[in-house]
């Protein structure tokens, strides 16, 4: 990295070169730096608003970049060790749909382990390809799914030696890595393309203490939420592209569906985070580190929790572990994580990532103080005095792997009716069904619905984890393929 040029922000600088020029706009938005909307104005301030602008000649364009925003990625792409970059402002939804429908056409496959994004189910519904799930293992104590076996996915590649890539999460939202360097090696053996899921990765790039980051694994895509953890505005993304990868058929695929009126608050806040990370980066999330080992050594401390870490390390099904991922398991005092995070915003003001039936994920990033952490620890332990209960009803067992039996394009648009939800036992599901967050799919459009499935919806319903995904609101219906 090439730190004396990334002391540059150059979409950032255009907009300081424009707003001195006091241009009368007669173009859109149509608020015209806020005049025709005060109250807008009010809320986000004169200044914010005023640079909510559209692309012309001196601020480039974002479809086509030539100037500002072509020195911005290229400005990224050395930041972040890639041959090419892209700013998006799709969220990184659009980063991963990117990835998927620049290496698959209809009926590709390509090899994914079941505890992925739903954006990567919904970008093989767009373009047609074929999942074929790589097994993961789960962790029995606290219901996680792993990260993917070296040898599961040498067996899935040699089984479909015609799959076009492989898709890994680095890290999953919990924060386990497998080990993606090994996998970029077998599957580039298999002349195969490697894309890493890397929403909550931003910080890898940028410590060496961390886990391996995809562009240094030797990734040919990396979708990368830079602002999850690097601190930009939320919606902005990066997506990184190895040496390997045809950048301006990339360009092509993005444009197919990302925006043609770039939002250039979004843009100047990746220019301004990939900046700050570049020149920053390193001791910032060194900080981060020390941060999130601290609150987990405190917390384990309570008693009846258990916030995990490096300990789960084995070398392989967990391969490494992200530590400035606060992820605690919460059972253990007869509450589920969807509990303990309403009980934290509703009694105690604070606000974390998600919960689901049986954890906590509490984000730890460049913004963070050890004030914070302390209230957090003080709010657990708080929690824990006051509604410790018996554990014995408990649901354990977060991730459950259903049988895949159509693809989700074939899937999504068949022909289908609504059944409720206790009658779809040994149908096949025609949408998405998820908890979000952490937005990991609980079935997939093509997917066979069982007792034990209904079960755990029934029991996430119960709990007040957020369902969503379906036709149905309340997911009292559940759409299946119509039987002939």
């Amino acid at each position: 990295m090439k730190k004396y040029e990334q002391k540059s922000a150059p979409i950032c600088e255009a907009l300081e070169r424009f707003r001195r020029r006091r241009v009368v706009p007669f173009d859109v938005p149509g608020h015209k730096r806020g005049r025709g909307n005060p109250e807008l104005v009010d809320l986000l301030g004169k200044q914010c608003v005023g640079l909510d602008v559209n692309s012309m000649k001196p601020l480039d364009n974002l479809g086509h970049p030539v100037s500002v925003i072509k020195e911005a990625e290229e400005l990224t792409a050395d930041a972040f060790g890639a041959a090419h970059a892209f700013l998006m402002v799709n969220g990184t939804t659009s980063s991963v749909q990117t990835m998927i429908l620049s290496v698959c056409k209809a009926g590709d496959k390509i090899l994914i382990p079941r505890n992925v994004h739903k954006s990567v189910i919904n970008a093989m519904v767009l373009c047609g390809a074929v999942p074929v799930y790589v097994e993961v293992k789960v962790n029995p104590e606290i219901g996680i799914a792993l990260g993917v076996e070296v040898e599961e996915v040498r067996k899935a590649m040699d089984a479909n030696p015609d799959a076009k890539a492989i898709l890994i999460n680095n890290p999953t939202y919990y924060g386990i890595c497998s080990n993606l360097k090994e996998i970029v090696k077998i599957a580039h053996e298999h002349g195969m393309k490697v894309l890493a899921d890397e929403a909550h990765g931003t910080h890898l790039y940028f410590n060496d203490n961390l886990p391996i980051s995809g562009m240094a694994a030797g990734a040919d895509m990396a979708a990368v939420s830079m602002h999850k953890s690097g601190g930009s505005l939320t919606q902005s993304s990066i997506l990184l592209c190895g040496e390997n990868m045809d950048a301006e058929y990339v360009r092509q695929i993005i444009n197919l569906t990302q925006t043609t009126s770039a939002s250039y608050l979004l843009l100047s806040s990746l220019d301004l985070s990939r900046r700050n990370l570049a020149l920053r980066g390193e001791e910032s999330f060194e900080k981060v580190a020390r941060m999130a080992e601290y609150a987990r050594s405190e917390i384990n401390e309570i008693g009846g929790f258990y916030a995990y870490g490096k300990e789960l390390i084995d070398g392989d099904s967990v391969y490494d572990f992200d530590v400035t991922k606060l992820s605690i398991y919460t059972q253990g005092i007869g509450l589920t994580g969807i509990e303990v995070y309403d009980l934290l915003r509703d009694e105690y003001d604070i606000q974390i990532e998600f919960g689901d039936i049986g954890n906590i994920l509490a984000y730890i990033s460049i913004g963070d103080r050890i004030q914070d952490i302390e209230r957090l620890v003080g709010a657990l332990e708080d929690i824990k005095r006051l509604y410790e209960k018996d554990s014995s009803d408990l649901y354990c067992g977060e991730f459950i792997q259903p049988e895949n039996v159509m693809t989700p394009q074939q899937a999504f648009y068949a022909d289908k009716v609504q059944l409720p939800l206790h009658e779809t036992d040994g149908k096949i599901c025609a949408e998405l069904v998820m908890c979000y967050p952490p937005g990991i799919p609980i079935l997939t459009p093509g997917e066979r619905i069982t007792k034990e499935i209904i079960e755990y919806i029934d029991f996430a319903k119960e709990k007040g984890c957020s369902l969503q995904g379906t036709k149905d609101p309340d997911v009292e219906l559940i759409s299946v393929i119509k039987e002939k």
